[in-house]
């Protein structure tokens, strides 16, 4: 796995999202972490330094795996970036039809309505 800087993570991305636009997919995970172990962190909170936390990004197509951890100050860049590429690579997805409020619930009153019985006179 190679980590990278956030815009060249994002550039990388961008590469991953074009080699996949016939055929493929690409897989993006989001996790909460500190990149420190566990052992450093608790040494951390006893001495009463605060642990900052950031955000490991990692994006895999299969065969290649990049990843990027991004800090509280390119937080917003990071996002914002990372909206614009999603938005304009997710042009394969289809749209979901949607039925008209009314004329799907007048479509399930009559079919929930039976005719009446007429009595049958012989």
């Amino acid at each position: 796995m190679v980590r990278l800087q956030p815009d060249p993570f994002l550039n990388e991305l961008t590469n991953m999202f074009e080699r996949t636009t016939e055929k493929g997919s690409v897989w993006v995970t989001l996790k909460h972490s500190s990149d420190k172990s566990k052992a450093e962190r608790n040494k951390m909170v006893t001495a009463g330094e605060k642990v900052e936390y950031k955000c490991l990004v990692r994006a895999t197509d299969g065969k290649k795996t990049i990843s990027t951890m991004v800090g509280l100050k390119d937080h917003q860049k990071f996002q914002s970036s990372y909206a614009t590429i999603l938005k304009a690579r997710m042009t394969a997805l289809k749209k979901r039809e949607r039925k008209d409020k009314r004329k799907a619930a007048d479509s399930d009153k009559k079919v929930l309505k039976k005719p009446a019985r007429t009595p049958q006179t012989s």
